[in-house]
């Protein structure tokens, strides 16, 4: 259903910010995939990480905007039951990897922080490939799961989604089955999800905060804070958004409401990550303008 529910000229300003939205969150996290893999000062662990969340974000982005875009300005809200199915798969498999490389990321700001000698003994490529690799896990477990058992379900004659991408609890809604087990293993599932992983951030800084505490300098707590600041932004950004959308009860949560809050994690988290790490990191700022430079000199050179 989308947002069919509005007036036309309202759905065509949808169309036009989402549109303009998308395409700076595609520009910003490619700018960051490219300048991080180009840049031979950006090879460290911490860019590692970041260059892997922009691909999530790009990958998340994917899935749900481009349909979004196409309900809204060509009125099509249908979607096939394969593609439905689809994109609820790689919604959760994007999403459910991008909270454990979150804890991921702050393990690696823990170990820089608080034990800075041994940071590129611990933080070794191996070990920056093992957590990559781990991040993704649990997610395609949950995706699969998830997808398999809500698809198996039978449907009944009304095939309304009330949202604007195949999200579990919209889907749920058109069952007409007993879903008691499976929304119980959906509450323990978003529990697992969001919260071990929020906690283990949360003992993480923790840590950090012990350890910038006890550095006598005022310069050097600051520099220190600053290497974990962005991350912390958008740590802050992902879970709360994620929290109010998935954490209120059912009788707080209606349809619409729900998509705004939907909006946050899907549209305007993905904007704001590259718009982060590259105004509050000055080695990302310096990065983007050596690039630059080159590219412009390049140009120059071929024409």
């Amino acid at each position: 259903m989308s947002f069919s529910t509005l007036p036309s000229e309202i759905q065509v300003m949808l169309f036009v910010a989402f549109l303009a939205i998308y395409l700076v969150t595609f520009l910003g996290n490619s700018l960051i995939i490219l300048v991080t893999l180009a840049d031979p000062m950006l090879q460290s662990p911490m860019y590692f990480f970041l260059r892997i969340l922009s691909f999530m974000e790009l990958g998340f982005n994917m899935v749900i905007v481009p349909k979004m875009l196409g309900t809204l300005i060509a009125q099509d809200t249908s979607i096939s039951f394969l593609g439905c199915a689809t994109q609820l798969y790689f919604f959760l498999s994007f999403g459910v990897a991008e909270c454990f490389l979150l804890v991921t990321m702050a393990y690696d700001r823990y170990v820089a922080i608080c034990s800075p000698l041994h940071y590129p003994v611990i933080m070794n490529q191996e070990t920056c490939g093992r957590l990559a690799a781990a991040s993704w896990f649990p997610g395609l477990i949950i995706a699969t799961v998830s997808t398999t058992w809500l698809f198996s379900f039978p449907f009944c004659a009304n095939n309304k989604v009330n949202h604007f991408f195949c999200d579990s609890p919209p889907v749920l809604r058109l069952v007409c089955a007993d879903t008691a087990r499976f929304e119980i293993y959906a509450i323990v599932g978003t529990i697992l999800v969001v919260m071990i992983p929020c906690l283990l951030i949360l003992c993480s800084y923790t840590l950090i905060a012990a350890s910038i505490l006890k550095i006598p300098s005022a310069k050097g707590k600051h520099k220190a804070f600053s290497t974990c600041s962005s991350h912390l932004v958008v740590v802050s950004l992902f879970y709360v958004s994620l929290s109010l959308t998935y954490s209120r009860p059912k009788s707080n949560n209606s349809p619409e409401s729900k998509k705004v809050l939907s909006l946050s994690y899907t549209v305007v988290t993905p904007l704001l990550n590259p718009i982060i790490y590259s105004l509050r990191n000055n080695e990302m700022k310096n990065a983007l303008s050596r690039t630059l430079h080159k590219a412009l000199t390049l140009r120059k050179f071929i024409l």
